[in-house]
């Protein structure tokens, strides 16, 4: 069983009110966002051995997962 969810708002708790005013008003942020929690939910899938994938798949989500981060976390600190 995995050990995080990697929710961005808990992560991230002091740019809560900013992840939600970009989702709303930054199509770009919004497409991120969903990009990542999309990302975080396969990669659960497959620590918890309800999907299959090699090692190889699941190091490539989370490098995806944590460009995606980095990218959002840019945005929040210029917001």
């Amino acid at each position: 069983m995995s050990m995080s969810h990697h929710n961005l708002a808990d992560e991230l708790p002091e740019y809560k009110d900013a992840i939600h005013k970009l989702k709303v008003s930054d199509n770009h942020f919004a497409k991120l966002f969903h990009a990542y929690h999309d990302c975080v939910k396969q990669i659960l899938r497959i620590e918890d051995e309800i999907e299959a994938a090699s090692d190889f798949s699941l190091e490539d989500l989370k490098k995806r997962r944590l460009e995606l981060k980095d990218e959002m976390v840019g945005m929040l600190s210029r917001a």
